[in-house]
Formats: C-alpha cells, sequence, structure tokens
C-alpha cells in the first residue's frame, strides 16, 4: 500500500515547506518541489504522480499555467491539479480556468481546504462522483489503484496486488497479501471497476484474482488462492473454468 503521490510545484519555500507539513501529517507522499516551470515538467513526466498542486506564478511569471497548459494536453500523461496563488488578476483566473482545474485557491492557503481540494480532484478525474461522502471508507478506482479513504487520508492500493473480494451486505472487504480494506461499495458496482480478464466472479460473495489462484478443486467448490487464502466456487459461476487452458 502506498501513499497518494503528490507534485508541488511552488518557488516560495516557506509556502512549500508549509504544505508539505500539511500534507505528510495526512498521509500523502511528497514526490517533489519544483521550483521552475522547466523542473516541474521534468518531475512531472519523470515520475508516478496521482496529482499536483500549482503555484500560479513562479519567479514573476504565470508559468504555473503554463504548466497547466502543458500536461492537460499532452496525451495519455494527463493528471489532477489544483493551483494555489495569491493573484487576483482577472485575465490570469480566466487564462488559469482554461486549463479546467479541479480548484482555484487563494493564498495564504487553509489546510482543510488544500486537503478537499485534493480529495475533489482525485474524484472528479476518476469521474466517480460522491465516493468520499461520509466518514466511513471509500473508494475510488483508476486503472491501477484503488484510493482508499481512511479517516483524513487517502491510501492507495496497487489493484494488482488484490488477492480477492469478499461481500458482506452492503460492504466489500478487500484482500491484498498484507492489508484488509473494507469499503462502502456494492459487489456488483466494483466488478463493473475491475478487469473483466484478470477479475472473476466464483460465488454471489467472492470476486478473485485469476492471477492469485494456486488451485481449483471442483469437487469441493474450492479456490485455494495466494497467502493461504480460499474463496468459493458456487455452482452458478463454475463456466470461469473454461476460461483456463487445462491439460489432461
Amino acid at each position: 500500500m502506498d501513499s497518494v503521490n503528490v507534485l508541488i510545484v511552488e518557488d516560495t519555500p516557506a509556502e512549500s515547506d508549509a504544505l508539505i507539513e500539511v500534507l505528510e501529517a495526512n498521509n500523502y507522499n511528497i514526490v517533489g518541489v519544483a521550483r521552475t516551470f522547466k523542473d516541474a515538467l521534468f518531475m512531472f513526466y519523470n515520475n508516478a504522480i496521482d496529482v499536483v498542486v500549482v503555484d500560479i506564478f513562479l519567479n514573476g511569471n504565470p508559468d504555473g499555467v503554463a504548466f497547466a497548459e502543458t500536461i492537460s494536453v499532452t496525451p495519455n500523461a494527463s493528471k489532477p491539479f489544483v493551483f494555489l496563488t495569491s493573484s487576483t488578476d482577472r485575465s490570469i483566473f480566466e487564462r488559469a480556468k482554461l486549463t479546467q482545474p479541479f480548484s482555484y485557491l487563494m493564498k495564504p492557503f487553509n489546510p482543510l481546504e488544500i486537503l478537499y481540494a485534493l480529495e475533489m480532484a482525485v474524484e472528479k478525474f476518476y469521474a466517480q462522483p460522491d465516493v468520499f461522502l461520509g466518514d466511513e471508507e471509500d473508494t475510488i478506482i483508476s486503472n491501477d489503484y484503488l484510493f482508499i479513504k481512511k479517516g483524513k487520508s487517502l491510501k492507495k492500493v496497487l489493484i494488482t496486488d488484490i488477492i480477492y473480494i469478499e461481500v458482506e451486505e452492503k460492504y466489500c472487504n478487500i484482500i491484498t497479501e498484507n492489508d484488509k480494506f473494507v469499503i462502502l461499495i456494492s459487489l456488483t458496482k466494483i466488478i463493473k471497476l475491475l478487469d473483466a480478464t484478470i477479475f472473476y466472479r466464483t460465488h454471489r460473495n467472492f470476486i478473485v484474482n485469476a492471477e492469485k489462484i494456486i488451485e481449483i478443486v471442483p469437487s469441493d467448490n474450492l479456490i485455494l488462492l495466494k497467502g493461504n487464502h480460499q474463496a468459493t466456487l458456487s455452482e452458478t459461476y463454475k463456466d470461469i473454468l473454461k476460461k483456463f487452458p487445462t491439460l489432461k
């Protein structure tokens, strides 16, 4: 399990230090702090970034907007970003707005506003609204990760690390090799969001990662999984056996 990776684009050390303190206290991982447009692009394209906090003015120039303009039109590389600025210039705001930021915040920043803005940015970027309502654990699913809300933090879980998912009423237990997460989402919804070539429903209460299967025992309606885990294989879903090459 990893933290959500944040790139900070900010040329004032006192401002970036304050941001780092707030974000690290809430379990975000700071990938780097870029002071210039060039450094921002280098860090963005050479690191695994989940979300970016961008100061509009870098060394007196609106290079933060130029950075946002660049990454927002780069094929297959766009990421959610949040603007943070002390500028009250309307023309700058209009230009920044065209880049479609997920939030536009004024300095001095409010810690709670920053945290809310980052949650909203991740939520909207993956087009799954309202997953952060309430105080219970919730999740956003991207192609590679689950972003799970735990308390004030967002946790990042690699989808390929999931061994199986088991439903209990309206909750899903997500089991990985090292952790267990309980999220408020139906099994029907979560299976639609997962890769159907890897994750198979084996029972009305189970989804398994085919890559984690060690053995299938049809006579016992049993699937043995990596890490000494087990899942049920019901008669209804035994057709999945046809998906696996079998030597006789």
